[in-house]
């Protein structure tokens, strides 16, 4: 038994043929001249191009793994990257956004100060540029206060105009900020004449709505709808000529004897942050009895000394 397994054993697969060492020679002398020979003579180019094409599909199967794995870390790679760069970019063009805003708001304010300097170059009386703090804590009054008081020599009494026309009047005087009841408070009243004919009136704020209006005129009063409203000056407050308001309605009743008359005031009552503090006119005042004899001394005295020179 055990000379059938020894036996067995002996008689292997691989003892046929020649030996390994024999082997890796032939094979080795065969790598070499096909070396020189392709070296040499270029002839194995057209096998090894045939081996390289048929090759190519296994490396590809081959590579498969590296280039997927590959290629999905620079898709999540570029996607986080754009997913940052959307951000930033959706972030920038809000700023953007807010400084564009900040600059019309910027240059329409620019844009209403050069208008206003031009109304306060027109106007005859000098002129001080105040900036609306807030409206007045009455949600029923038309009033808004202002940046300057009597720190600043504001005084009661002094109108308040835009570009455009009269906006309303200085009422009340604080050290540091001033109250300006506008024209469409009920309370304000304006001495105004219509500028196609001079005819002279009184315009009252309505308070419920921002308009004015011409009350206990005749029914036949000469005002027709589009007629322009100016101050007339006979108060001595508002200086002559500044544009009040637009004659929108004018109402006649067979049963009354006045006409109800409504105007739309020009100015921009609430639209505007800056406004224009006009000084009262000066009314020329006669030269007491002290200044006339103060005055008539030297006429008397400088004939006399002409004399005496002569």
């Amino acid at each position: 038994m055990s000379r059938a397994l020894e036996h067995q054993h002996h008689t292997g697969f691989f003892v046929r043929g020649p030996s390994p060492t024999a082997r890796l020679f032939f094979f080795s002398v065969l790598s070499l001249v096909l070396i020189a020979t392709d070296a040499r003579l270029n002839y194995l180019v057209e096998v090894r191009q045939g081996f390289i094409a048929l090759l190519h599909p296994l490396q590809i199967i081959a590579n498969a793994p590296l280039n997927l794995t590959r290629d999905i870390g620079e898709y999540l790679h570029k996607q986080t990257t754009l997913t940052e760069e959307n951000h930033a970019l959706r972030q920038q063009a809000l700023e953007h956004a807010a400084e564009l805003q900040r600059f019309k708001a910027l240059s329409t304010e620019n844009e209403r100060l050069r208008s206003l300097l031009g109304a306060a170059q027109l106007s005859s009386q000098p002129a001080r540029l105040v900036e609306i703090l807030h409206m007045g804590r009455d949600p029923f009054s038309h009033k808004i206060i202002v940046n300057l008081g009597s720190r600043q020599n504001i005084t009661p009494g002094q109108a308040a105009i835009d570009e455009n026309g009269v906006v309303g009047q200085v009422t009340r005087v604080y050290p540091f900020s001033s109250e300006v009841t506008l024209i469409t408070d009920k309370e304000l009243s304006i001495p105004v004449q219509v500028e196609r004919n001079g005819l002279r009136a009184i315009a009252f704020g309505q308070g419920r709505s921002t308009t004015v209006e011409l009350p206990s005129l005749p029914a036949n009063v000469d005002i027709r709808v589009g007629d322009k409203l100016v101050t007339s000056g006979i108060d001595g407050i508002y200086p002559h000529g500044l544009a009040v308001a637009e004659v929108i309605q004018v109402d006649t009743d067979a049963d009354s004897p006045f006409a109800h008359i409504i105007g739309k005031p020009i100015a921009g009552i609430e639209h505007h942050r800056q406004l224009l503090l006009v000084s009262i006119p000066q009314v020329d005042r006669p030269a007491d009895s002290n200044t006339v004899k103060a005055t008539r001394t030297p006429k008397k005295t400088i004939p006399a000394q002409r004399h005496d020179n002569h």
